[in-house]
Formats: C-alpha cells, sequence, structure tokens
C-alpha cells in the first residue's frame, strides 16, 4: 500500500487553493524581472510562508528542470544529528501528488525516520512552486539534514551530479529574530560568502539550512561554480516590523564564473548604467535592477572617441557592490581622468563605452624577470605589477596594442612610474582574467 505524506502547512504557510495558487503564481511569473531562463541544477531557496518569502523562493525554483529533484530540508520539528530520508511514495499538496523516487532513497545510506516529515515545512512549501513549473512530471528525494549533515549533503550532491536528469534544491531561510539594521548586517556577510564559495566560518546562527548550504558551497569551490544572487529580502517588507526579522535569500548554482554569467546575461544593461552615470554625473537609482548586480564585484569602464582612448578609469578589485563600481568608474572615466578634459556632454553621442568585469588577481610566484615572462599568457592574463609605491595594471584587452610579452611588461613598467629594464627582488606581480563588454 502506497505512503503518501499528506500537507501539513497548506491554508497557513500558503493557499490551500489549487486555482488560489495557479492566480498567484501567475501573477508573480507576470512580475517576474529581468530573469535569465537559465537552467540550474542546483538553487538555494527560502522557506518560510508565502506572504514573505514565496517570491524569492519562486525566483529561485523557476531555474530547476529536472526529472529528479532532491531536496534538503533543515529539522525544525525533531532533533535530526546527520541526515535522514522517508520512505512515503508520494506528497500531497493542493496542486496535485508528487511521487518520490523510491529507487533513489532506497540507495541512500541514511536513515529512515518519517515521524520527522509530519510536521516538516521546509520541503512541503517548495512543493507547488515546482509542480506550477513541471507540472507533475518530475520526483522529489526528500531529505531532512541535521546540525551535522554536511558530509551527508555534499556526498549526496556529488555523486548524483553526474546524473543530468538530477537536480538540488537547499531550503533555507537566513538570520532569524535579529533587528533589522542587525539581520542587514549578518545576512550581507552571509550573502558574500555564499558568492565566494567560502564555508570556512559559516555558522549556523547564519541560515537554518547551514549544513546543506555549506555542503553546496564545499561542492561549487571545488568545481568552480559560482552562486549568482537572486534576491535578498526579510520578513519587514511584508510586516513593516524590524524589531524582529527573518531573513531570505534566492541563489543559482552557474556552471562558470560570476563575471561571466553577467557579460553573457546582461551586457545591455551594463552598457546602460554606465552611460546612465556618465549623463547624470553618477546619480542613479540602483534599485531597479538585478539582484547580481549588488554582489562586490570590480570594474573598469574604457571610453573611446572616434577610435581614440577618451578616459579609462577602474578597480582592481572587488570592494563594493558592482553596480557602486559600475557607476562610479563610467562617471570617473567620464570626470575625473587626469590625462584629459571633462567630458561635455556634446561629446556623449560620439562615445564609446567599453567595460570589463574583474576576477580576483592572483600573485605570480616567479624567480626572475624570464620565469614571470613564461608564466605570463597572453590575450588572456590581464596583469597588475607592484613594487612599493610603483603600481600599474593593463587590461587584457591592452594585448591587442602590445602583443608581445617584452614590450607588454616593460610597458606596464614604464606605467607604474619604472625604466622599462627595471627589476628587483621585490617585484610582485599578480594575474588576473576579465569578462570584456
Amino acid at each position: 500500500m502506497d505512503k503518501i505524506k499528506s500537507p501539513a502547512v497548506a491554508g497557513m504557510f500558503y493557499p490551500n487553493s489549487k486555482s488560489e495558487l495557479q492566480n498567484l503564481f501567475n501573477s508573480w511569473d507576470a512580475a517576474m524581472q529581468f530573469d535569465t531562463n537559465y537552467i540550474s541544477r542546483l538553487v538555494i531557496a527560502p522557506h518560510a510562508g508565502y506572504i514573505y518569502s514565496g517570491k524569492c523562493a519562486f525566483s529561485a525554483l523557476r531555474h530547476i528542470r529536472a526529472k529528479n529533484i532532491f531536496i534538503f530540508s533543515p529539522a525544525h520539528k525533531e532533533f535530526i544529528e546527520n541526515a535522514i530520508k522517508c520512505d512515503y511514495n508520494a506528497f500531497l499538496t493542493p496542486m496535485g501528488q508528487v511521487s518520490t523516487n523510491i529507487n533513489i532513497l532506497s540507495k541512500l545510506e541514511l536513515n529512515t525516520k518519517n515521524s520527522a516529515y509530519t510536521k516538516e515545512h521546509a520541503i512541503e512549501v517548495q512543493l507547488p512552486i515546482l509542480q506550477y513549473f513541471l507540472k507533475n512530471d518530475f520526483n522529489i528525494i526528500p531529505i531532512i539534514v541535521g546540525a551535522n549533515g554536511k558530509e551527508d549533503v555534499f556526498k549526496i550532491i556529488y555523486e548524483y551530479w553526474s546524473d543530468e536528469e538530477c537536480a538540488f534544491v537547499i531550503s533555507s531561510d537566513l538570520s532569524h529574530y535579529l533587528n533589522d539594521k542587525q539581520a542587514l548586517s549578518l545576512d550581507n556577510i552571509t550573502a558574500q560568502m555564499i558568492e565566494a564559495s567560502d564555508s570556512s566560518k559559516f555558522l549556523t546562527e547564519q541560515a537554518c539550512g547551514c549544513a546543506s548550504i555549506s555542503a553546496a558551497l564545499d561542492f561549487a569551490k571545488k568545481r568552480n561554480f559560482s552562486f549568482i544572487r537572486l534576491n535578498m529580502l526579510n520578513s519587514s517588507a511584508a510586516t513593516n516590523d524590524k524589531s524582529h526579522v527573518v531573513g531570505y535569500g534566492a541563489w543559482l548554482l552557474y556552471e562558470g564564473g560570476k563575471n561571466s554569467y553577467i557579460a553573457q546575461f546582461y551586457p545591455d544593461i551594463l552598457r546602460e548604467i554606465a552611460y546612465q552615470s556618465i549623463k547624470n554625473k553618477g546619480r542613479i537609482d540602483i534599485r531597479s535592477y538585478p539582484d547580481v548586480l549588488n554582489t562586490l564585484g570590480a570594474s573598469f569602464v574604457t571610453l573611446e572617441k572616434h577610435g581614440d582612448l577618451r578616459g579609462c578609469i577602474g578597480s582592481p578589485i572587488a570592494h563594493q557592490p558592482l553596480i557602486l563600481d559600475l557607476i562610479q568608474n563610467a562617471c570617473s572615466a567620464a570626470y575625473r581622468d587626469p590625462r584629459f578634459l571633462p567630458l561635455t556632454l556634446d561629446e556623449l553621442s560620439d562615445i564609446k563605452i567599453k567595460i570589463s568585469l574583474l576576477d580576483e588577481p592572483k600573485e605570480i610566484i616567479f624567480t626572475d624577470e624570464e620565469d614571470l615572462l613564461n608564466k605570463i599568457t597572453p590575450h588572456k592574463d590581464g596583469i597588475i605589477i607592484q613594487d612599493g609605491p610603483y603600481r600599474a595594471l593593463y587590461l587584457p584587452s591592452v594585448w591587442e596594442q602590445l602583443d608581445d610579452k617584452k614590450l607588454f611588461l616593460n610597458s606596464l613598467k614604464q606605467k607604474a612610474g619604472l625604466k622599462s629594464d627595471y627589476f628587483s627582488n621585490t617585484l610582485k606581480a599578480f594575474r588576473f582574467r576579465s569578462e570584456y563588454i
């Protein structure tokens, strides 16, 4: 006889009516801005009541398209040490019945404990949204994860990633019951750790799904994948009560670098931001742009007029949200480059805007200049050199003018204020890659 898991929070966390749910999801779908339609194999999605975080979860789950979906949930109702599974055949929601993949569940080396699922909401609230996008043409593998379940989660993701019919949902809220100012601070730290795939100091107070998120971060780091921010908010957006809030965030896992994602999906938006910054001298309302641009980022903005350089200013290291960095550098390239007079608005129609998004620089270890030259890859590496107060940077695009490594390095030394044949044991060099828009 089939074991069917009945809904526990329908009518409380979300509407207990298929038509009401359908209408709600239709309205969210219509209001979704800047969606890339990128199909991701792993997302982080919140699990509070829909009035609080439903739209945030919707922004993540819309990127999942898979036959088998693992859902990793924190344990809210029972104490769980590691990770457990269930032997239900299906989960019921107002949108219909979702089958579990009993075959996969039977292979997982986890203890079975159905009682922990009885009143657990963190799996259930994800299901109607998944049903909206996938109808009922998918199976779930619901896993409840305790505080020490990180290793179990990592093992499952690592083992099943090779099966392209499998995807993964990390169900987690962020900070709990801090005031709005404290929550914003902690949630921003959490977001930066997620976006850096850094689990080294990830704490339970940062997210109720800490163990599962940490496992996903380790997996992303191992594969050189990136978490892309889709949305962040807290419960005060729904209640206006800023005294005790819960934080929510949504991310998708991108199989590449963050800058590659931004350059692929948002080039026109970046150019528009730079143009508006120049036109309005840095005064832009940033609230209506994609959330991924609120992640830390480093940019260079280059202006050309009739093929000649007219200004170039940038940031070698990410130190602020990318959108602010881009706005400031575009404005500075136009009006504060000491090599040029400030741009006039009459010139703006003749200006071509080029944008570079810089990855984090990595130091090149070398023994002498010849060794350094051997470790530089032309047309791919941007290079920073530094020796005491002397410092200079060339973007990878400079290889178009200087395609010989020796000439490239000598010119960079001169830019730094050094002689072209200069070399010392204290000279440092860093390489970086960039996405060019």
